[in-house]
């Protein structure tokens, strides 16, 4: 314990816990005689008491006497004597000792009388504190705000270059490390969240020598309002930036490179495991679509502080979102060995969902999704819903390589009794509602596909892009075109622009199909341009993996425009769209197909 830690003490006697002790510049009283007065209501009295008793002066006394209150729990007491104590005459008696430079010698005399100074000084300090405190359990936020923020203002005058690690006591430095921590949390409960940002800014970026389990709170704290106060803050202030460094553009970046940093100084032995930290971070990486990370970070993890069926499973999750399916598989096929956790419900519906994807897959996805359902029992009753729908779903793709029409015709019976169980449990599902649409499309139960289609546009308000493209697509497979083309027409309205590539595409399929050629080169040639667009939009380095359903290369593009161009006998356009598509792919068995049959047109 520190000099300062012995001067002004209240301390609780083991012979009698009930009685308490003050202790300063080396004298101890018994607080019996003060609290006696301060029940009384006499709080000069009480003053004067511990004036003459321990040789302080007024402001110390005051402190004191004030904290003495505050433990005794006494808060509205404890406010009337702080709000007697002079924080600038405090300021002034400390602004010599910041201007003093550490020593390497040993202690003289006047650092003994410094030290002191300073110690009666961190004392005040920390009764302004105790007042914010005093002030927030009465509900006076931003009152409390304001005198919390005037003991880290005060700080900053003293020790204008940030608070060293030397010449500092131990009270002074936890008083000015729970007032940084604090100071945030009453702006935030008073509803001012722009002042909570700059005192969460203000507590990271100023010097406060605080030790790193208080910085890591800090910086988690500021990281969950970034992430769930739904306001948004905007990037650091210019004057903060330093040249070259990665600046985040808004509140979701800034609360990730927070937690990153947690993580990093939980792996550098700095700071102690937080689980929820991981927790935190999933949900901000998956919202930014960044699983391939959250992945690395998992990986970087030392080995015990994960259980390693739980940062399987959660590996698996991520390269699932990253569209790393394969990798995912193998992970969960680990964590349902039989000897690691092969009853996991959550594992067993994530691993038939990724093989429900894959045809050659689909037989391993029933084995798990039957699994599934033979554990949806007791508390995952709710799951078996789920498991039925990943039945479904498995055997539907099961058929597609099914080795006879038998089999094949068996496998997709099973499907649909499948997904109509799942139905069943979850009626409002409107996911499940769709797959029922494609399963009897494919099954050439067109009219049941009709009205399932027809049922998710309803259940959907029109807003799912997918819903549209059944419905046109059952009905031009009951050879009803004019119909699908204003089903398209309702979809383009419904969608916006950057998502209307496979519409206009399949829109074009069926104005050829009605001998509608030109207005289906104008379809082309808008979807061309759109295609383009997105193209200069996302640049050359897309990932694969953000490729969505709904967009349309332009490849596809050029090559349809290629077969349409020979439908019509215009060899030379169809030839330029040719080498257009070639530029693209220059190795596909479609264009050669076209390519061939434009030779054979044009050379007989």
């Amino acid at each position: 314990m520190s000099e300062g830690d012995e001067s002004q003490e209240i301390v609780q006697p083991e012979t009698d816990p009930s009685a308490r002790q003050v202790c300063a510049n080396g004298i101890c009283m018994h607080t019996t005689v003060v609290e006696a007065k301060l029940d009384e209501g006499n709080i000069q009295e009480a003053e004067s008491a511990l004036r003459e008793g321990l040789s302080l002066n007024f402001e110390e006394a005051r402190a004191l006497l004030g904290r003495l209150e505050y433990q005794r729990g006494n808060v509205e007491g404890a406010l009337r004597v702080f709000d007697g104590i002079d924080l600038q005459a405090a300021i002034q008696r400390m602004q010599p000792l910041a201007e003093k430079q550490p020593s390497k010698k040993g202690r003289t005399r006047s650092d003994s009388v410094h030290a002191v100074s300073q110690h009666a000084a961190s004392l005040v300090l920390e009764a302004v504190y105790l007042k914010a405190k005093s002030l927030q359990k009465l509900g006076r936020l931003n009152e409390a705000a304001q005198e919390c923020k005037s003991v880290l203002d005060a700080v900053e005058k003293i020790f204008f270059d940030g608070i060293p690690d030397v010449l500092v006591d131990n009270k002074l430095q936890e008083t000015v490390s729970h007032a940084v921590e604090l100071l945030p949390e009453l702006w935030k409960q008073s509803g001012n969240f722009s002042e909570a940002m700059s005192a969460y800014r203000r507590a990271l970026l100023s010097q406060w020598n605080l030790d790193n389990e208080c910085c890591a709170r800090i910086q988690k704290a500021f990281a969950l309002f970034l992430l769930y106060s739904g306001v948004e803050v905007g990037p650091p202030s210019l004057a903060v930036q330093i040249d070259g460094s990665y600046v985040p553009k808004n509140n979701l970046e800034e609360a990730i490179l927070l937690l990153m940093i947690l993580m990093r100084k939980f792996y550098l032995g700095k700071i102690e495991w937080d689980p929820s930290i991981i927790e935190h971070l999933t949900f901000g990486l998956c919202l930014c679509g960044q699983t391939s990370v959250l992945a690395k970070l998992l990986e970087e993890v030392m080995p015990g502080v994960i259980h390693r069926i739980e940062r399987w499973r959660t590996l698996a999750l991520c390269h699932s979102g990253a569209a790393q399916n394969g990798t995912a598989l193998n992970l969960l096929r680990k964590s349902l060995h039989k000897h690691e956790d092969p009853n996991d419900i959550l594992s067993l519906l994530l691993a038939a969902k990724i093989c429900c994807e894959d045809r050659f897959l689909a037989a391993e996805g029933v084995v798990y999704a039957q699994r599934a359902i033979s554990n949806s029992e007791g508390p995952d009753e709710h799951l078996k819903g789920v498991g039925l729908r990943m039945l479904g779903l498995c055997l539907g793709k099961q058929a597609e390589v099914s080795s006879s029409d038998f089999e094949r015709s068996r496998l997709q019976s099973e499907a649909l009794r499948s997904l109509d169980a799942a139905i069943g449990l979850e009626k409002e599902n409107t996911d499940l509602i769709l797959e029922l649409g494609i399963q009897y499309a494919e099954h050439r139960n067109l009219n049941a596909a009709l009205r399932y289609a027809r049922q998710y546009i309803d259940a959907t308000g029109g807003s799912v892009l997918k819903g549209w493209r059944l419905l046109a697509l059952v009905l031009s497979a009951q050879q009803r075109y004019s119909e699908a083309i204003v089903v398209i027409d309702a979809a383009l309205e419904e969608t916006g622009k950057w998502d209307q590539g496979q519409l206009l595409r399949m829109k074009a399929k069926l104005q050829i199909s009605q001998s509608l050629h030109t207005d289906a080169i104008e379809t082309y040639r808008y979807l061309l341009a759109l295609v383009q667009a997105q193209r200069k939009s996302y640049g050359p380095l897309r990932v694969a993996h953000q490729t969505e359903d709904n967009k349309v290369s332009e490849y596809e593009v050029w090559h349809g425009l290629a077969n349409l161009y020979s439908s019509l006998s215009h060899w030379k356009d169809a030839e330029i769209c040719l080498g257009k598509a070639r530029a693209l792919i220059q190795y596909s068995a479609e264009t050669l197909h076209t390519e061939g049959k434009f030779f054979i047109v044009t050379f007989i």
